[in-house]
C-alpha cells in the first residue's frame, strides 16, 4: 500500500482510507493542511535548473567555487585542519563501508562492527575510562548528552550545571537546548589565563551542582594544569566532572580518568576528517558504571555458535527507534562511517605518530608565539600558560582592521576582541607559517 495520491510518496504507507480517517480525527481538511510552507519557497513542479552535459556542469560547479577567497586557515576554536592520508580515504570509500547505513545484521557487518569496535577501544585507552560510544554528532551535542545523563546518574538533588566563561558560544548554545526541557540551569564559573580560576570555581560549587564541564586545551588553546583539582571539587560536591578534550590531545595530556573525569567529550573528526566547519564526529567515554546511560551506538565484543568473537551493536532499548518510552537520548542517525575514519587515520599513525602529531602541535604553538611576540606592536601569548595548536595575539591596532588586512593578504585568523586576534597552526605548512609571519609584520608596520 503507498500514500495517497495527493502526497505520492511511498515512504508513507496508507491508503486513502486510512489518511481521511486520521484526517477527520484532527480536524483537517487535507495533508497539506498540516504543513505551514510559504508559498514563495513551496515547490511547484519545477526545478528551474537547465540540462547539461557532465562536462559543462563541472565547468559551472568550477566557477562558482572558484569565487571562494583561497586563504590560509589559522582560525581553530574547535576546527583544526590536520593533514588527513590518502590511506583513509581508500579504505573508507569501499563500498561496503559506504552503503552500510546501521549495522542492524552482525552477520554481514563483522568487519565494520570490528572497525568500530577498534575505534571505542582507543578512546578507552586515550581517556582510561570504561566505556565509549562510536555515534556522536559533535562535541556540542556531546556535551548535552553529558549535561542529561549528570541529571539522570546524579546522587544530588541539585540542578546547576557549571560551564568555564569562556565557552564557545555554539556550544553553550547547543547545551542550552539540550536543558532546555528539564529542570537543569547552565551557569558560568570564572576564568584566569584562559583556565580554571580555581578559587572562583570552589565559590560556585556547592550541593545543587549537578555537573563542572572543563576543557583542555581550552578555547584559547591553554593546556589546563589543575584538573585533579577541578576533579575534586566536583567529586566533593557530588557533581559529575565532565572534561572537553579531544584524540590528538589526549595522545600527550593526563589522562581524564586520572584526574577523576567522570565523562569526556570533543570533537574526534580532528582524526580522518578536514576542517567542514559543521560537520563533526563526537566523542563520548564515561566510566563503566554509567553503562546503560551511555547515549547514541555501542559495538559489544561476543561469541558466536562455534565460539569464535563476534561483534554487534548492544544496548540498544536506549535509542529513540526503539522503546522511545525508555530512551536516554534522541540521537538516531548514524554516525559510523565517520567514527570508521577516525579510527583508520589513528591506526595509520599508530600509538607513536599520534603521540608525536600531538607535541608537534605543543612545539609550533608555542615557537610561533613566540616568533609573534618579536613583532612591534603585538604580544604574544596573552595568556601565560603551556599552549597547544593555538594562541591569543595582544594587538595594539584594532583588531578587526588587523584580520581584514591580513584576510587581503590571504590568511584567515579571528579576531576575538578590540585587542585580542587568535591563531591557530594545525595543519599549516612551515612555509605557510612563513608568510604568515611576513604579512604579520607588514600589517603591523
Amino acid at each position: 500500500m503507498y500514500g495517497s495520491h495527493e502526497t505520492g510518496s511511498p515512504y508513507a504507507p496508507h491508503t486513502d482510507e486510512n489518511a481521511a480517517a486520521m484526517l477527520e480525527t484532527i480536524g483537517a481538511e487535507s495533508i497539506g493542511e498540516l504543513f505551514d510552507i510559504p508559498e514563495s519557497v513551496r515547490f511547484d513542479g519545477e526545478f528551474g535548473i537547465d540540462a547539461r552535459t557532465e562536462r559543462e556542469t563541472r565547468r559551472l560547479v568550477e566557477g562558482i567555487l572558484a569565487r571562494n577567497d583561497d586563504q590560509v586557515e589559522l582560525l581553530g576554536r574547535g576546527h583544526y585542519g590536520y593533514y588527513v592520508p590518502s590511506l583513509v580515504d581508500h579504505l573508507a570509500d569501499r563500498s561496503e563501508f559506504l552503503t552500510s547505513y546501521t549495522q542492524y545484521q552482525p552477520e554481514t557487518s563483522q568487519g565494520f562492527l570490528q572497525a568500530l569496535f577498534e575505534y571505542q577501544s582507543l578512546l578507552v585507552e586515550l581517556t582510561g575510562l570504561g566505556v565509549a560510544n562510536c555515534s556522536m554528532y559533535d562535541a556540542a551535542t556531546a556535551l548535552g548528552e553529558a549535561a542529561t545523563l549528570a541529571d539522570r546518574a546524579r546522587s544530588v538533588s541539585g540542578t546547576r550545571v557549571l560551564v568555564p566563561d569562556i565557552l564557545r558560544e555554539g556550544r553553550r548554545e547547543t547545551l542550552q537546548n539540550y536543558v532546555a526541557g528539564t529542570d537543569l540551569a547552565i551557569e558560568e564559573y570564572p576564568t584566569r589565563e584562559s583556565t580554571v580560576d580555581l578559587a572562583g570555581l570552589e565559590e560556585r560549587v556547592d550541593d545543587d551542582c549537578v555537573m563542572v564541564y572543563a576543557e583542555t586545551p581550552t578555547v584559547r588553546g591553554a593546556v589546563e594544569e589543575r584538573l585533579e583539582e577541578v576533579g575534586d571539587l566536583a567529586s566533593g560536591a557530588g557533581a559529575l566532572f565532565v572534561l572537553g578534550s579531544d584524540p590528538v590531545a589526549l595522545s600527550l595530556l593526563q589522562r581524564p580518568a586520572d584526574v577523576g573525569a567522570d565523562v569526556v567529550v570533543g570533537d574526534a573528526s580532528v582524526l580522518g576528517l578536514g576542517t567542514s566547519y559543521g560537520m563533526g564526529l563526537g566523542l563520548f567515554a564515561t566510566r563503566e558504571k554509567h553503562l546503560r546511560q551511555v547515549p547514541g551506538r555501542l559495538v559489544g565484543a561476543s561469541e558466536d555458535s562455534r565460539d569464535r568473537r563476534a561483534y554487534t551493536l548492544t544496548l540498544q532499548t536506549r535509542e529513540q527507534h526503539i522503546r522511545r518510552e525508555r530512551a536516554t537520548s534522541n540521537i538516531c542517525t548514524n554516525q559510523a562511517w565517520v567514527a570508521l575514519r577516525s579510527a583508520i587515520h589513528a591506526a595509520g599513525l599508530g600509538p607513536d605518530g599520534l603521540a608525536e602529531l600531538a607535541a608537534r602541535g605543543v612545539r609550533r604553538a608555542e615557537s610561533v608565539a613566540e616568533r609573534v611576540d618579536g613583532i612591534d606592536g603585538l604580544t604574544a601569548p596573552v595568556d601565560d600558560r603551556r599552549l597547544f595548536r593555538e594562541f591569543v595575539v595582544r594587538t595594539e591596532r584594532d583588531a578587526d582592521a588587523l584580520r581584514a588586512d591580513l584576510g587581503d593578504r590571504g590568511f584567515a585568523v579571528h579576531a576575538l576582541s578590540a585587542d585580542e586576534i587568535q591563531c591557530c597552526v594545525a595543519g599549516a605548512t612551515d612555509g605557510e607559517i612563513d608568510g604568515f609571519l611576513a604579512a604579520l609584520e607588514e600589517v603591523t608596520r
